[in-house]
């Protein structure tokens, strides 16, 4: 198995992270998987700054590379339209918090703009619980963008040691 696809884990049956099927979900197309996989193989061109506002987030997410940038605005549009339509891609790897979105998305009012400075999200509810999802998950999202797929494999141990 050595140098075919990275593989890691108990006795190379790990992850795979050239493919990354964790990536894929029951109800995700492959272009939401490919956007995905190229946004985590190159998270370090990605820079992110969250501001937690009483009523929700503000986010501004950006990359150097143009081929991430337009994954990062496609992914970002495509996912705030899927929870607009309570449409969950339930990808193998997302996190929990995302099921209250995909619960109360008609309680959600976002913003995206698409700047030279990158891509600007406001989500704002009048639900506490929401806001505190949406809080959540702008730190969960900071996370992946700050460390890559070792951010999800913590939280994943978080949640099951809890």
């Amino acid at each position: 198995m050595h140098g075919h696809g990275h593989m890691h884990g108990a006795n190379g049956g790990g992850h795979d992270m050239a493919n990354m099927p964790g990536l894929q979900g029951e109800n995700a197309t492959a272009a939401e998987s490919a956007e995905l996989a190229i946004m985590f193989q190159r998270f370090q061109t990605m820079s992110r700054e969250v501001e937690n506002l009483p009523n929700g987030i503000r986010t501004v997410t950006r990359s150097t590379d143009p081929e991430v940038m337009d994954a990062l605005v496609n992914h970002t549009v495509g996912m705030i339209d899927r929870v607009g339509q309570m449409n969950d891609p339930k990808i193998f790897i997302q996190s929990p918090t995302l099921d209250i979105f995909f619960a109360r998305g008609d309680s959600i009012l976002s913003e995206v703009d698409v700047t030279e400075d990158g891509v600007i999200v406001i989500q704002t509810s009048d639900d506490p619980d929401v806001v505190a999802a949406l809080h959540t998950h702008a730190a969960e999202v900071t996370a992946m963008v700050e460390q890559g797929m070792h951010a999800v494999h913590q939280m994943m141990m978080q949640r099951s040691s809890n």
